[in-house]
């Protein structure tokens, strides 16, 4: 079905906003797992992120076994149908976990959704479709501006409903999704041409098949590592800081989801408004490490505050760092052929959920450690995910800063179609991608 055209701006907008409906039903669930979990096992804040940080770990370890094989497979058949499978796997996993009796459920819906797969990724690949590879920094930058507007609205929305109880987030999460659905069968036409899309070959479409893929590609390589170790200090925010919140500054449901908001204020004016200037002064390499700059500081900032106003301003310095995230997906992918872009977005996608395999785990834990001692004893320190987040975000800018040099990404020609049919290119053999207006850009 295709309603409009996949080049026009209204197609944009219609994948922006299946984007920014998926956003805000994650959003809104944000403020209220806390009290759920504890509804449903009796237990203290620390106890419940333990198990917050298990529920993240099922959801990302179902995302990096299958997301290749999604990225793969829209490769092959689409991006549309992959993007309406992964709003119905949504749809089912808020359903679950707004009825769930027992924490078992809560399991049993993270696991379908990350099954199903995530949107954003084979958004992205949808995005890159449409778009000349001289605009993808910007247009990557206007999906993080629609998930940073999902952020502001979510949380809040979340936090008003969570004073009626923490399950019905859930049940308005579960309807978002259901209409996003809607909105991508009825609205949403196909992206990818057909004289475009690869054969599916099941060797790649795992995370190990993927990975082995990239392996003719170091540069890609380099730039992913980097990802990884940026995305693993990253998760310490969605895992540990709602907990954070509570254990420190006695938050309540409906203000963990203004302070969510505020974050996701920023977040959206950093890639919607901010990233096209930066990288138009400084470039995408340069405004990746302006992005990780910002994280550190918020990150180390966050681990000290005892009160709202500082926790305020670290929020928004910290929305800054949404400035890496679309500059080094950009420069990914200029590094493979126009028909790749789907498994690259799923090697991606992979990448993010190994980090968000371990990451949750790790700030959950580190947590859990620091907030059994009582206040003011040697042990206590619930800050430390943050500290850890920002030694991480370090190394991640170190990995960063060698790739553009080794590979000289400053000046690095971008890979055209023509020369790697159906491969993720190599190094040392790109040419220079046909301008925007001619055939094979758009």
């Amino acid at each position: 079905m295709k309603s409009v055209s996949p080049t026009s701006k209204l197609t944009l907008a219609c994948i922006l906003v299946t984007i920014f409906l998926d956003m805000l039903g994650y959003g809104i669930v944000l403020p209220v797992m806390e009290p759920l979990i504890r509804e449903l096992t009796g237990g203290t804040t620390a106890g419940a992120a333990v198990l917050g940080g298990y529920l993240v770990f099922s959801y990302s370890l179902m995302q990096f076994l299958f997301g290749p094989a999604l990225g793969n497979l829209s490769d092959r058949f689409g991006r549309r149908p992959i993007i309406l499978i992964a709003l119905t796997g949504l749809t089912i996993n808020y359903t679950i976990m707004g009825f769930s009796p027992n924490v078992l459920w809560l399991f049993v819906g993270q696991t379908i959704a990350g099954i199903s797969g995530a949107s954003v990724a084979t958004a992205t690949a949808y995005i890159a479709d449409i778009t000349p590879k001289e605009q993808r920094a910007q247009r990557f930058g206007l999906i993080g501006a629609a998930i940073g507007l999902g952020f502001i609205a979510g949380p809040v929305v979340g936090g008003l409903l969570g004073s009626l109880g923490p399950r019905f987030p859930f049940y308005a999460a579960a309807l978002l999704a259901a209409t996003a659905l809607a909105f991508g069968f009825f609205v949403l036409p196909e992206s990818l041409r057909k004289d475009l899309r690869r054969p599916f070959r099941l060797k790649r479409a795992n995370p190990f098949g993927a990975l082995w893929a990239l392996s003719r590609n170091p540069v890609v390589l380099w730039l992913l590592a980097a990802l990884f170790l940026f995305t693993l200090a990253a998760q310490a925010f969605p895992t540990a800081w709602p907990f954070f919140t509570i254990e420190v500054l006695k938050f309540s449901s409906a203000q963990i989801g203004f302070a969510l908001g505020a974050f996701g204020l920023g977040f959206a004016l950093s890639q919607a408004v901010f990233i096209a200037p930066s990288i138009k002064k400084f470039g995408e390499a340069a405004t990746v490490l302006i992005g990780m700059a910002f994280a550190v500081v918020a990150f180390t900032g966050t681990a000290f505050i005892h009160s709202e106003l500082p926790l305020y301003i670290f929020l928004i310095v910290g929305s800054m760092a949404g400035l890496a995230g679309p500059a080094i997906n950009s420069l990914m992918s200029h590094q493979v052929p126009d028909d790749a872009q789907g498994e690259l977005q799923g090697a991606i996608n992979a990448t993010n959920s190994l980090a968000a395999i371990l990451g949750p785990l790790m700030a959950t834990q580190l947590f859990n450690h620091f907030s059994k001692g009582q206040e003011g004893s040697p042990n206590y320190f619930p800050g430390a995910p943050f500290i850890g987040s920002a030694v991480m975000v370090l190394i991640a800018a170190g990995v960063f800063t060698y790739a553009v040099w080794r590979f000289d990404l400053m000046h690095r020609p971008r890979v055209s179609k023509k020369e790697h049919p159906h491969e993720l290119g190599q190094p040392g053999q790109q040419q220079v991608a046909p301008q925007e207006g001619e055939e094979g850009n758009a």
